[in-house]
């Protein structure tokens, strides 16, 4: 529905007026490299032809067992200790969400760092959205069954790999603790700033059909639930035929368009600033283009007559 093309455009304008914006994707498809015909990454790179505009693409499904062993690597793990090691990943990966949650609050903790001024979050389809929002209590659990671990498994972890209790890794019980307390805080002080409405307001992006509608007002119910501030929804994807068109075609898709957005205006118009983008003859693909479609945001379309 053209998720990152926004996303793109909206952190070309944010830094026309900022000192620093970091455009994240936390979507797997990885399509900011695409739409800026750049190759990103894991760590913040400036795009091409700005000074203050960096991005980056993080896999939310990054590894649990990478993350709390760091770049350690232990080949020479004796058979008890890789079981032990082994029974500590099943029980961690038995908690939904715990490798994603860590992941996610391993990119905040490096962000945190970079401390830019504005940060703008490509998101995955709906479904994924919102899924960060729960990571605090995912942590929560994980911290749990780490501490039950820690008081069953703790004397016999000892006495199998001795006095340093240690984990085929180089970790043992109390530095998972530690490790997952702190990433749990990371989580649960970016969610206090995405629910303050004067840090954060959350874009959303949908075409004039049914589905998307639904999608778009199941998306609003939840970020209301969850606090989060949301006033601005980019409809894209509009035909404009020119009046006395011959393309029945055309003609037919702009009639069931206009049916849907209708219900955008009388759902939203109101409390949200809907903003109309049209459908483009070219792919938006590159700094160029994506300037020219960023301009449309701050500058509402006006159709041919």
């Amino acid at each position: 529905v053209g998720k990152t093309t926004t996303s793109c455009s909206l952190a070309i304008q944010l830094a026309k007026v900022r000192r620093s914006v970091l455009l994240i994707s936390t979507d797997p498809a990885h399509n900011l490299s695409d739409a800026f015909s750049q190759k990103f990454g894991k760590e913040a790179r400036l795009v091409h032809g700005f000074d203050n505009l960096s991005a980056m693409e993080i896999d939310p499904n990054g590894s649990m067992q990478d993350l709390l062993a760091g770049q350690a690597e232990h080949d020479d793990v004796n058979a008890m200790g890789g079981g032990m090691g082994g029974m500590m990943q099943d029980l961690a990966f038995a908690i939904p969400g715990i490798d994603e949650a860590m992941s996610f609050a391993e990119v905040l903790k490096q962000v945190k760092s970079l401390s830019y001024e504005t940060i703008v979050f490509d998101t995955a389809p709906t479904g994924h959205t919102l899924r960060f929002l729960q990571f605090p209590s995912v942590l929560e659990k994980a911290l749990a069954k780490v501490s039950q671990l820690s008081s069953q498994y703790g004397p016999l972890l000892n006495g199998f790999l001795g006095a340093g209790g240690q984990l085929p890794n180089g970790q043992n019980l109390n530095d998972m603790m530690e490790k997952l307390e702190s990433l749990r805080e990371t989580i649960a002080e970016v969610n206090t700033q995405f629910k303050d409405a004067d840090l954060t307001t959350f874009v959303c992006v949908c075409i004039a059909e049914f589905l998307s509608l639904y999608e778009t007002e199941r998306m609003i119910q939840e970020l209301t639930g969850y606090g989060i501030d949301t006033h601005t929804i980019v409809v894209n994807q509009l035909l404009f035929p020119r009046a006395g068109s011959g393309c029945d075609q055309c003609n037919a898709r702009r009639k069931m368009q206009t049916k849907y957005l209708d219900q955008y205006e009388e759902l939203y118009a109101e409390d949200f600033n809907v903003v109309k983008m049209p459908l483009l003859v070219d792919e938006v693909r590159g700094k160029d283009k994506l300037e020219k479609f960023s301009e449309m945001l701050v500058h509402p379309y006006v159709p041919p007559q």
